[in-house]
């Protein structure tokens, strides 16, 4: 008996969206990617086994680099990773089902492209500000270091909860001034929640294709005098990940 395929769909697109030859989806070997068109969208989709496991890290990096690529040539609206439909005919009837509410979010996002500002505050540096700060927690730092750790250890869970909520606050309060200080060069944005402990600034944001150098510059500057308390990475352009919740399938 053959395997079963289905169809993987990665993102809607206008309808004149070519696939490039060299385009590669997810599998193992990597599925050839196509259009499936309707009217003015089409559904950028590849084949796939339904018993075979989509989910390693090279699908998801097959998955991202197609619609990166993509939104640097147009207005891409990402599906769920991991959307897999049975044939083509299924993918007509989502593109028929929502083609009104696509195209117009295909419009929306014209001339747009994401960045991600992600950043991590080093350890030393910002346990020092919190100290520098906060009377209570260098007194009890003081009392701590150099003592065993069995007989101080309430002074250190009460000192590492302090640490703990003056790192909150101070990414909190980081997040905002980052929204502030690059709200003039974008047109959305999207505080992202933290993923480790240490985690600063992390927040996504839809810029204008045309005012990218200066949304970079604009985030350069930003990142500049805090270079000491936390390293920043910017990421993108990428397609419209955080900005595309009402769009979404298979929710």
């Amino acid at each position: 008996m053959a395997n079963e395929t289905g169809l993987f769909i990665y993102g809607i697109v206008p309808s004149d969206v070519e696939p490039t030859p060299d385009a590669k989806g997810v599998g193992d070997p990597p599925g050839e990617v196509t259009a499936v068109r309707h009217g003015d969208i089409a559904a950028l989709v590849s084949e796939v086994g339904l018993e075979e496991p989509v989910g390693r890290p090279a699908d998801l990096t097959a998955y991202q680099e197609l619609l990166d690529g993509t939104a640097a040539v147009a207005p891409v609206l990402p599906v769920r990773f991991g959307t897999v439909v049975t044939g083509p005919d299924a993918v007509v009837d989502l593109l028929d089902a929502h083609q009104d509410r696509f195209a117009d979010a295909l419009d929306e996002f014209e001339g747009k492209i994401q960045y991600i500002l992600h950043g991590r505050y080093d350890e030393q540096a910002v346990i020092g500000a919190v100290l520098a700060e906060n009377p209570a927690a260098a007194d009890l730092a003081a009392q701590v270091r150099g003592q065993p750790e069995d007989a101080t250890r309430e002074h250190r869970i009460r000192l590492g909860e302090i640490i703990s909520q003056a790192v909150e606050l101070r990414r909190e309060a980081d997040n905002a001034e980052l929204v502030q200080a690059l709200s003039a060069v974008s047109v959305a944005n999207a505080i992202r929640p933290p993923s480790g402990e240490l985690d600063s600034v992390h927040a996504a944001f839809l810029v204008e294709a045309d005012r990218e150098a200066e949304f970079v510059d604009a985030a350069e500057e930003f990142a500049g005098p805090r270079r000491q308390l936390m390293r920043i990475r910017l990421l993108g352009p990428l397609a419209p990940y955080d900005f595309v919740s009402a769009h979404q399938l298979a929710e």
